[in-house]
This record gives structure tokens, sequence and C-alpha cells, in this order.
């Protein structure tokens, strides 16, 4: 799977093939991210031919719906739990976003992943995503924007002006 451009949130419904044996097969809800829906479906039927010994010619897809955000203009703190596999090994690992959404936050973690750890998107499998209320965040890139007196500081103003001349014998103050 390319990770490419922001991912989307699908909720996917399959089962087996009804049969003599099993005329009415378990169902098996997935919440997969994606690009799109073709390759949710592809996603969705790796994690079930390796969690159930289920595979795409054994089974069908029921339903695929994607997920539509309930608030996109609040921001929200977001617990990712995932599994990753590196050069050395597999890797469990919790990591924590702030975004508005929370597509948006398992976007960050895809390219994070790919930026600090070298992994690739096809080996990160995301277990576990979850809104966090602020006195359960654990990470203190995340902690250091709850905080009331938050304060962004504006280095280097430079005051640009048609009218100012070119040249002048003064150093410009750029700190206020």
């Amino acid at each position: 799977m390319k990770a490419s451009g922001v991912l989307k949130e699908y909720n996917i419904v399959g089962r087996r093939y009804p049969s003599e044996k099993e005329p009415k097969p378990t169902l098996y809800r997935m919440r997969i991210f994606a690009p799109e829906d073709v390759s949710a479906k592809s996603r969705y039927w790796y994690f079930m031919s390796k969690l159930r010994k289920l595979k795409k010619a054994n089974g069908e897809i029921v339903s695929i719906t994607e997920v539509r955000q309930r608030s996109p203009t609040k921001i929200k703190n977001v617990g990712i739990w995932l599994r990753y596999d590196s050069r050395s090994g597999t890797h469990n690992m919790y990591r924590e976003y702030r975004d508005l959404t929370i597509t948006g936050a398992v976007t960050q973690c895809y390219r994070d992943m790919g930026a600090k750890h070298r992994a690739r998107t096809s080996s990160i499998h995301i277990l576990r995503v979850e809104v966090i209320p602020t006195s359960k965040c654990r990470r203190p890139q995340v902690k250091q924007f709850h905080t009331t007196k938050i304060k962004f500081p504006l280095p280097h103003r430079v005051v640009k002006s048609n009218f100012q001349k070119k040249f002048s014998a003064v150093r410009p103050s750029t700190t206020f």
C-alpha cells in the first residue's frame, strides 16, 4: 500500500462464502486506514489471511463504508498502538499525536514512522486508534500544548514597507 495523500478510514465487513457445512458464516468487521477503497480491501484480505485463514478466493466483502469524522474542527489527542517490522525484528509501539481528525493523526504516524524508523507502509500494522483525554496523555511533545499559558514567539520579524529607503545607516531592529 502506498500511503500517498491523506489516508481515509474504512469499515469493512466480510465473510467466508456460504456452504453446506456452514450456511451462515460469521461476519468479520475491520477498521482499515488506506488512501482509497481498493487498497483498503486489499489490506482487509491481507489481515484476514493472517488472522482467520481466509483468502479472497474463499470469501466475499459484504460492505465497505468510509467513516466520516464527527467533529473535524476540534483538536484531539490521538493515541495509536501499532506493530511494525524493522530490519532487526518486529516491534510494538505506542505513539501520540495532536490533530483535527483521526485520519490526519494516522497519516502523521505513517509519515513519522517512515522518517524516524525507516519503516515502509506495508510493514506497519495499526492495532488500535483512540482519542485520548488530556489527563491520560504520556508524551511530552503532546503535553506541551495542554497548558493555558502557551505562547508562540515570533523571532526575527521584519517590517516590510514600500516607502522605506533601500539603504540605511542604521541596522534594522528585528526583535520586539
